[in-house]
């Protein structure tokens, strides 16, 4: 088979590896429009059970990843100056440069061809292909040009957020909020090296602008919220993105779905088909699962045509949950003053609920009440278990 992939993230890569371990006489370029190390981001974040299906793919890459992955299992919050600690599922860090590095040198020495510095427009600028794997992103060029027949559909977050590293190395996944004369702003870090950790900076679009963040250079808002938040950062700098005009990268987040995955020969992969918020943590684990299964059903299926129709269906359906468990995220961070009053043990509890259905349709200290009893009460536990789904689906279908 001859395969194109455009987009060189971690799903095209992977891909790319899976798909010459089945069958090394494969034929699979991949196109990447910036040059080799160049890339957005800080860390990634993922978790053990995806290790375990790196593993079972191709062990090699699998223990580099995992050799240069920072862990945690805690979970630390600071608000008005209590800090409550959560304990927690053991998480993953690694940078974003150096997973794509791994993965890289692993798929060139199976024998495929990176392509960098090599921006593709249209499928016109592909060679003819048996398969073109789109794996270009949120913007992917490739899916606009048949946004009807994929069903694209774009949500824009209320919130503004921006994405920075600093070189405080923060030895749990951490949350800060901070309260200004224009509201609250918040982060959340994690490490993901010996030296350097990611730092997600969020507020209300009130507070943005309350603070004077969107008409400041980046240099100037880097230093306001280094002084907002010099207590979780321990006097460490933030670093932003170098850009030519010293602008700031605040972003609104885009929730991206697709009715259908493939059309002929052309697939959508990673954020080129989904997007889920970034408050999950989710976005290189799906990239990397969707990978897995499309090599899978192209090994699977002899005709094309099934091998995508199965991948589809089969990564619409298993992704379900995540993208309501981010929905629910997302709006818990918009919401926030329904919260930030709580008692902080109550409210960082509530943190940690946050993809629940239920909870934003009860009172947040009646949930509180109701969780704590359900720690011991059986049958408040399978209430939950059964009302949860329930609400969730009833409320997916109104955003479908």
């Amino acid at each position: 088979m001859k395969v194109a992939c455009v987009g060189g993230g971690p799903a095209s890569l992977y891909f790319s590896i899976l798909m010459k371990l089945r069958d090394p006489s494969h034929d699979i370029t991949v196109y990447e429009r910036n040059p080799a190390g160049a890339t957005y981001g800080w860390g990634v974040t993922y978790w053990g059970g995806l290790l375990d299906k790196l593993r079972a793919g191709d062990p090699e890459s699998a223990r580099a990843i995992s050799e240069e992955s920072v862990r945690w299992s805690d979970g630390v919050a600071h608000i008005r100056g209590a800090t409550t600690v959560h304990p927690g599922d053991q998480g993953h860090g690694i940078g974003r440069r150096r997973l794509l590095q791994i993965l890289g040198v692993r798929a060139a020495s199976l024998g495929v061809r990176l392509e960098y510095r090599n921006g593709i427009a249209g499928r016109s600028d592909l060679p003819d292909t048996d398969l073109v794997v789109a794996g270009d992103g949120v913007n992917s060029v490739l899916r606009r040009d048949h946004v009807d027949h994929f069903g694209t559909r774009i949500t824009h977050g209320r919130n503004k957020y921006i994405w920075l590293g600093t070189t405080k190395v923060f030895d749990s996944f951490t949350f800060a909020f901070v309260e200004t004369a224009h509201g609250w702003i918040w982060c959340y870090g994690y490490g993901f090296s010996d030296g350097h950790s990611t730092c997600v900076i969020e507020c209300s679009p009130e507070t943005w602008t309350g603070l004077g963040l969107d008409r400041t250079s980046e240099s100037d808002g880097l230093a306001l919220l280094e002084r907002l938040f010099a207590e979780p950062l321990d006097g460490h700098p933030l670093i932003g993105r170098s850009t030519s005009d010293g602008a700031a990268q605040w972003l609104n987040f885009r929730t991206l779905t697709n009715r259908t995955w493939h059309r002929d020969n052309l697939v959508l992969i990673g954020d080129a088909a989904h997007t889920t918020h970034y408050s999950i943590g989710a976005g290189t684990t799906l990239a990397l699962e969707d990978a897995i299964t499309l090599a899978r059903t192209l090994h699977e299926h002899a005709r094309l045509d099934d091998a995508l129709t199965a991948y589809g269906r089969e990564r619409r359906a298993e992704i379900l949950s995540l993208q309501s468990a981010a929905r629910y995220s997302a709006q818990w961070y918009e919401n926030l003053p329904r919260y930030v009053d709580l008692p902080p043990a109550q409210m960082f509890a509530l943190l940690g609920q946050r993809h629940s259905p239920l909870l934003p349709h009860v009172p947040p200290r009646l949930y509180y009440r109701l969780d704590q009893a359900a720690g011991s009460l059986e049958s408040l536990r399978a209430f939950k278990r059964w009302l949860g789904p329930k609400l969730a689906r009833t409320m997916h279908a109104r955003h479908s």
